[in-house]
């Protein structure tokens, strides 16, 4: 899933035969990279790339959406505790928390206790995950969905988004 994460919704829409034809059931091959993006639609949900001479191209996105099923991702952001040290970074970066959490604009942490809204906190010394319900890659659209903030940010490695299919 990380390769995904790394391609664009056009690298994903170069991919796709660009016919148009609606045998997927959606007006354009653009909608139909959309929904792949979304979970919505899986490669072999477009007829023509079934024909061989997109074989090329359909294993490419079979490979790139590999173990994420139609319906959705089960998101997870795993945080090491080994690795973690508790500095901070991912409450003070994180855009979710900058929006409803006042003091983190300014650098510093969140009152406690935390706002309903917060992702990430302090507790013991570690970097502790509250309610990722409210994480922007499942609340937001565009390039928004593709935040990874908390993850590339830790100065420890200790943050990991993964998606795993939703059961």
């Amino acid at each position: 899933m990380e390769r995904m994460s790394q391609l664009n919704f056009m690298d994903i829409y170069k991919l796709l035969p660009k016919t148009n034809c609606k045998e997927c059931d959606l007006p354009t091959c653009m909608a139909f990279a959309l929904a792949l993006v979304k979970g919505e639609k899986q490669p072999k949900d477009c007829p023509p790339l079934l024909k061989p001479k997109y074989k090329q191209s359909l294993d490419k996105l079979n490979e790139l959406f590999e173990g994420v099923g139609v319906g959705g991702k089960d998101l997870h952001i795993d945080i090491d505790t080994e690795k973690c040290d508790g500095c901070g970074v991912c409450v003070i970066i994180c855009p979710v928390n900058a929006r409803y959490c006042p003091n983190s604009l300014s650098g510093k942490l969140p009152d406690f206790p935390p706002n309903e809204y917060q992702l990430f906190q302090i507790k013991n010394g570690k970097s502790e995950l509250l309610n990722l319900e409210y994480c922007r890659r499942l609340e937001a659209e565009g390039r928004e969905r593709e935040c990874r903030v908390c993850e590339v940010y830790c100065p420890r490695d200790a943050i990991e988004i993964k998606y795993y299919t939703a059961k």
